[in-house]
């Protein structure tokens, strides 16, 4: 922890937009945030978020995928759009294929699943054109099948019978597969 915050210290620009609307995980976060030497808005709206970029855009933002108000992909451009060089960390809840490939082509550097570890955000902000290490503990082959279940849903429009469908499953399985939160 003490390399990361030596890395932070070392930053010519320490600014840093947290959005989330969990106002309890947003703020966690940006404490822990604020303790690794970062100096750090808090956002919990889209519309919170933008007006921030366009009063100060951040270096640094770590940006929820789904709010209400709308999704993070706005204020990646946003902050992209304000500052291009700008480090921006994408997390969510509702991890998957297509909304990571997504948010990296808005320009964010890098897709967290929640609930994130604050020096896993630090390590993601941070890392400067290296391939992020492999994971400590990959997804198992329950958690792939759902994302591959949850992204196949999501293209076809959350049609539950075109999704079956297409997955050569019963309609009923994948309403209960649907239906339960996704496995570790």
């Amino acid at each position: 922890m003490a390399e990361l915050d030596q890395a932070v210290a070392g930053l010519a620009d320490r600014s840093l937009l947290v959005l989330d609307d969990d106002a309890a995980l947003r703020t966690r976060l940006g404490r822990a945030l604020e303790q690794r030497g970062f100096d750090v808005r808090l956002a919990g709206s889209v519309a919170e978020a933008l007006d921030s970029v366009r009063g100060s855009p951040p270096a640094h933002a770590v940006l929820d995928m789904r709010l209400d108000d709308g999704t993070g992909l706005r204020v990646v451009q946003a902050v992209r759009d304000a500052r291009p060089e700008a480090r921006v960390v994408m997390l969510t809840g509702y991890g998957n294929i297509a909304t990571a490939v997504a948010a990296v082509k808005a320009g964010a550097v890098d897709y967290l699943a929640k609930p994130a570890d604050a020096d896993d955000v630090v390590r993601a902000l941070l890392a400067m054109g290296a391939a992020p290490a492999p994971p400590e503990n990959p997804m198992s082959a329950d958690r792939v099948r759902w994302e591959h279940i949850q992204r196949v849903y999501e293209l076809c429009g959350h049609n539950v019978s075109e999704t079956a469908r297409r997955l050569s499953m019963h309609r009923r399985t994948l309403q209960r597969i649907l239906a339960k939160r996704a496995p570790r």
